[in-house]
Order: C-alpha cells, then structure tokens, then sequence
C-alpha cells in the first residue's frame, strides 16, 4: 500500500513529462531522514511511470571497485561487452551509453555512501552530467539520509551546484497518518504523535486501530517496528554515545533551554561548558535536523529559546517507548503498557503542541482563519516561563510587526472552561503586541468548550485540526 506524497508525485510525474517532451535530462536529489520514505517513493514513480529505469543502491563501507561492479551488473546487458570501468567517471559514461533512446529513470539511493568512498564522486557526476546525461532523456534520482551530505550535494561551491532540483522528504502529514491509519480526529492525532507520520511505522498500523489496542499489541512484541525505527535512528545518526548523543537524549527527556541542556547533558566533569553546546546544538539543529528551536513569538525580540526533537516518533521513544521496550524485553510487556500509559497524557499534553501550531498556520495560509494576514504561528513565553501563551498568529516571525491572535491549547480529558479562559486573556495581555481591541482569542481543545457563545473568536477541536492538512 502506498499513501500519501500527492505533490510529491505530482512533481516528480511533471519532471518526466519534461523528459519526454523535450528529450533532455533532468536530475532530483531527495533528501529525509531514516525511514521517512525516500526509497518508497522512487520506486512507486518507477512503477507509476511504467518507464524502464535503473534502480541502484549503494552500500555503506564498501570500496569503490565492489560498488562499481555492482552497479555494472545492474546496468542493460549489452554494457556486459564492454571493458570494465577504471572509476566512478567509467562507470557513469557506461551508464550513459547503456540507457534506451526514450525516456527512462535511474535512481543512486544513499549517495553519502558513495560520496564517503570516493570524495572524486561529485565531480566524475558533474563532468559525465554535462556532456553525455543531461543530453539524454533520463530522469537522475540521487537519493539520501544525510540531510548534511545531500545539502553539500548541490552546494554552490561543489560540482553538482545547480544542476539538480531539491526535493526534501518530510514524514506524512495529519492527514496523510489518517489516511493510513483510517483514523479521524483525536485519534488520528494519537495515531501521528505516536509514529511521527513515519511510513515505516505507520503502514504496519491495523486499519481502524486505536492508539490503546495498538500499543497494547506492540508492547508484547520486542521487534516492534514502535521500537525498531527509532533505535536504527539513533544508531545511524550517533553511533557513539559522545556528547551529541547526550544533548539529543537530553532534550529528550524534556530539557529545553540551554542551561538545562548543558546541566542534563553533563558528565562526571560537570554541565557541557557553552563553547561546546551551541556549536552541538547548532549541528542538530541546521545539519542533522533531529532538533527543531522555538523562538518566543511577539513584536519584540524574546529570550530564551527553547529545543525539542524534531520527529515526534523519536520524542517519544527517548521519553517512554525506550523504558517500555526495556520491559518488553524482559517479558513483562502488561507492565510496559501500563508504564506508557502512565506518562501518555502528560507527555501528550506537551507534544502536541507544534503539530497544532503547525495545523493552524497551514488553516491561516489557507485562508481558513478570520485573520487573513497571520503568516506564522507560534508561541509566547518571558525568562520566567510565567506565562506561557501556548499559541500567538503573527504576520511574520521571530519579530512581529502584528499580532492577530493569542490562544490556549488544553489537550486533556476536560473541556476549556472559564478558568482557562481567564488565565489566558490575562496572560495575553503581557505578549509584546498585543492589543485587547484587535487581537483575537483561539481556543484549541480535545474534549470541547464550556464557554458563552463569542467567548473566543475561534474553537477549534481535533476535527478542525485534521482537516487542516486536507487540501
């Protein structure tokens, strides 16, 4: 089953009409993280476009002539006759010469790996590139999962620059996982926290399934794919446990400023001194995108920033599923479930948040708000985290020059009532910009509202938040 990646598709289907039409060459990197589906979707615009196509993966660690001799085996048999490649540069001009007169595809998945066995890479692909591929009509799909490597790619001071279009593979969306999942509103939301919209782990979800039965089934399995997926992450992305590793499981267990990063994160020698964090954090932040920074959202410029793991599925692995794997693994997989759901809705609580942040600019932009100029959505806090405005629509980000409104989010088994309403009106009133005659008050719940009609300008429930992402 394929679900999802329409405009993905859809983009890719445009780059082969292109082909066709004109006869020359084009060529796409795709980039993602581990497990996001990049291999999936090469290989359904293959098997979409009914072309012939060469579908090649490289393997980690191994030398270039075993690389080469691979890639030739895979290549049309009348490349059998020729001479066998010296390098890299041979082997793409064979490749050039083997491919059919009409349109068809070829696909190098995991090209970092490539790139670590011979740095020449790039530029043999640039130089083949220029005088034989481009002139020919293939479609070049250069795959990978090291954002950092595929981002160097096509730098402009490398090779490849500017020969190549970027398509950068994020997980599904809401309502891509409530698809998958045939899942509709709070449930299809559990379903997207859980899995990070992660295909790997989301086509192995019974359709139908609620989060409970779920995890209650792949809390007695050990090899669990809830596990598995996001341990390979770890292991691919840290394969020593230095002090990266330690700030990435810092923030996972839930410290989001630097101090508190720098504390968690120490060692026996004391907090990661400063000089070694923000470079750290940067890292991961810009390369290896496992952390996402929320800046505070106002007219005014705000401290401090905070960090979370970009990938829920992982956020949730580092905070619970690990402790309950552990239980798993020992046998006691009634007492690993009863642990999940221990810490589930607090963990909840907070993690829904820039997914509903997200589902409300995707609205704004639409033009599904009463607030046609909010651009960006965030949140609002002070040093003191006292108060924390959990959402605030702004024209532009992180330096307003217009607020257009301030809510609250209760994802909790009670409605937004009155209290809730008063603690958010009053801490409101302290986000720079704001103004009590122009700025408007959301109210984002998971069990409704116990508020007068026109209490707020905007309810929304879990329905509002899925439909969101339907277009």
């Amino acid at each position: 089953m394929f679900v999802g990646r329409h405009t993905e598709l859809s983009l890719l289907t445009k780059r082969i009409n292109h082909v066709a039409r004109t006869g020359t060459g084009l060529a796409v990197t795709i980039s993602g993280r581990h497990q996001v589906g990049k291999s999936r979707l090469a290989q359904e615009i293959c098997d979409r476009s009914g072309l012939p196509y060469l579908y090649f993966t490289a393997v980690k660690g191994a030398s270039v002539r075993t690389s080469i001799t691979r890639f030739l085996a895979d290549l049309p048999e009348p490349a059998f006759n020729l001479p066998p490649p010296g390098g890299w540069g041979d082997m793409l001009r064979l490749l050039a010469g083997a491919l059919p007169d009409g349109p068809c595809i070829v696909v190098i998945d995991e090209v970092p790996w490539l790139t670590e066995q011979d740095d020449t890479f790039d530029g043999q692909l640039q130089v083949v590139w220029d005088r034989l591929l481009s002139r020919r009509p293939v479609l070049l799909l250069l795959l990978g999962s090291d954002l950092h490597m595929m981002q160097r790619l096509t730098a402009y001071d490398r090779p490849f620059y500017g020969r190549a279009d970027n398509l950068v593979l994020g997980p599904l969306n809401l309502a891509e996982t409530a698809a998958a999942t045939s899942l509709t509103g709070s449930d299809a939301i559990d379903a997207h926290l859980i899995t990070g919209g992660l295909p790997g782990i989301l086509l192995r979800w019974p359709a139908g399934t609620a989060a409970d039965d779920y995890l209650r089934d792949e809390c007695a399995d050990p090899a669990s794919p809830l596990f598995a997926v996001p341990e390979q992450s770890l292991a691919s992305e840290f394969p020593n446990p230095d002090v990266a590793r330690r700030v990435v499981e810092a923030v996972g267990g839930d410290a989001r400023a630097f101090a508190t990063i720098a504390s968690a994160a120490g060692g026996r020698e004391g907090t990661v001194s400063s000089g070694t964090l923000s470079p750290l954090l940067r890292q991961l932040t810009e390369d290896k995108q496992v952390l996402a920074t929320d800046h505070p959202l106002s007219t005014s410029s705000g401290k401090p920033a905070l960090y979370r793991i970009a990938d829920s599925n992982l956020r949730l692995y580092l905070a619970i599923l690990r402790d309950v794997h552990n239980l798993t693994r020992r046998g006691r997989a009634d007492a690993g479930f009863t642990l999940f759901q221990n810490r589930w809705s607090s963990w909840r609580g907070r993690a829904v948040e820039p997914l509903i942040r997200a589902s409300l600019e995707q609205a704004a932009i639409t033009g599904a708000l009463p607030w046609p100029d909010a651009q960006v959505v965030g949140g609002w806090w002070n040093r003191q985290f006292n108060p924390e405005i959990d959402l605030v629509g702004a024209d532009r980000a992180p330096v307003a020059s217009r607020i257009h409104f301030c809510g609250s989010l209760k994802w909790l088994g009670t409605p937004f009532d009155a209290h809730d309403l008063r603690q958010l009106q009053e801490g409101a009133r302290l986000v720079p910009g704001f103004d009590e005659s122009g700025t408007g008050l959301i109210a984002v719940s998971r069990s409704g509202v116990d508020l007068p009609a026109g209490a707020v300008d905007v309810v929304w429930g879990p329905s509002e938040v899925v439909s969101a992402w339907r277009v």
